[in-house]
């Protein structure tokens, strides 16, 4: 791209994108971005951080109709934020001027459901998925605690968007480097839900 977009308009660009996709359209930038591969071997202008779930059913790119190079886009299951992810995003944030990064969760999250499940009876976690629902449990228990019985999807709704403000919490407070660039820079730290049955973004959390 030749400048670098502020908050609002990449804030705008996903929008459009994701409606794009609702509908069922793919843009021809983005099908003409395979046709800039060499160009883009030698450098690259994201215009946006995607902190999104691995789940195969949510890549960032499709879902918010952008071709390569467009989007800078962090995967782990449940997307949780640990050093490792907190530190992807600073180097975004500070090597390509990025002003805005979007957490991205989504229904029925596998990673979200083997929390609550591991809330419920933590004996039947693996010692791998510990790493994951360790880092998602915290948020989640106090649903547990005063959830409706017999409602599950309102649970696992309500446990997604409050998974994603956890996520939040943590890059826009435990992170001097990003605190900075949203105190002095512009940066806007989003949070957003992917419905995966009608394939529509909603921004919930930091929209002005």
């Amino acid at each position: 791209m030749d400048r670098r977009l502020d908050a609002a308009e990449a804030l705008q660009r996903l929008q459009e994108g994701n409606r794009r996709f609702v509908d069922h359209v793919v843009s021809l930038d983005a099908l003409l971005s395979h046709a800039r591969r060499a160009e883009q071997a030698l450098s690259q202008a994201p215009f946006a951080v995607i902190l999104g779930c691995s789940d195969s059913r949510a890549p960032a790119e499709f879902v918010f109709d952008q071709g390569l190079g467009d989007l800078f886009v962090i995967r782990v299951a449940g997307n949780i934020a640990a050093p490792s992810q907190i530190g992807s995003i600073e180097f975004a944030v500070e090597q390509f001027g990025v002003r805005l990064v979007v957490v991205l969760g989504h229904s029925n999250c596998g990673a979200v459901r083997a929390t609550l499940d591991h809330c419920r009876a933590p004996h039947a976690t693996s010692p791998g998925l510990h790493a994951i629902v360790d880092r998602i449990s915290p948020a989640l228990m106090p649903l547990l605690e005063h959830a409706k019985a017999g409602d599950p999807e309102a649970l696992m709704q309500a446990a997604v968007r409050t998974n994603v403000r956890a996520t939040l919490n943590v890059l826009r407070n435990g992170s001097r480097i990003l605190e900075e660039k949203r105190l002095n820079a512009g940066l806007k730290i989003l949070g957003a839900d992917y419905n995966l049955s009608t394939g529509a973004v909603e921004f919930f959390d930091g929209v002005d």
